[in-house]
């Protein structure tokens, strides 16, 4: 994150490192997980921002972003997907079968996306393009949030300037997870493609009556 950024946390306070939270959450590039750090880190050396606010503020966030994000792929998602997914060869099918999976794990990939820097602004998006019901998506989503800007706020406030040392190789393993993670996925979908596809009708329907 640029130095110019960082020198708007004195003056902005809480609003800056919300609003950057929220947008990222939300979809957009912006570095809301080092902008959180960062300001952990002021309020540790400087104790110009308090940081009970800086967890407060990223808490609230990455709440109301992925709302936004999750807002946004219940209404646009899913038929954006249908109508353009076939350039990427993602067919009716194969969306049926994404689908399914994120009924299946679908708590997993909202809690635990807010750890993962690059499924971190997509999460949200994907489950409202899956309509993950509204309850149960913002549980996990406010628990998450929650849980995301105490271990790394309250963190980055206890360990002070020793993070710098360590946040590259969070930023590397939470990349590479992110990668792992999808290729294997990848890799279980083209292997188990047919009966999977059997199991989302049959899964999909049965939530259709519901």
């Amino acid at each position: 994150m640029s130095d110019a950024l960082i020198s708007l946390i004195p003056i902005y306070g809480p609003w800056i490192i919300f609003g950057i939270v929220a947008f990222e959450s939300a979809g957009v590039p912006l570095p809301g997980e080092t902008i959180l750090v960062a300001a952990a880190l002021l309020a540790a050396t400087t104790g110009q921002i308090n940081i009970v606010v800086v967890v407060l503020a990223a808490a609230a966030g990455a709440i109301v972003g992925d709302g936004m994000g999750y807002m946004v792929g219940r209404r646009l998602g899913l038929p954006f997907l249908r109508r353009y997914g076939r350039y990427i060869r993602l067919d009716e099918d194969r969306l049926m079968i994404g689908r399914y999976l994120f009924f299946q794990y679908g708590n997993a990939v909202v809690f635990f996306g807010r750890f993962i820097a690059v499924l971190r602004m997509f999460a949200a998006l994907l489950a409202g393009a899956n309509s993950m019901p509204a309850g149960r998506f913002f549980f996990f989503n406010i628990t998450g949030g929650v849980c995301w800007a105490c271990l790394f706020g309250f963190g980055a406030y206890a360990v002070g300037a020793e993070i710098y040392k360590i946040s590259g190789t969070l930023s590397v393993i939470s990349f590479g997870l992110f990668i792992a993670g999808g290729y294997a996925l990848s890799i279980f979908i083209r292997r188990n493609e047919v009966t999977l596809r059997r199991r989302a009708e049959a899964a999909l329907s049965d939530h259709s009556c519901g």
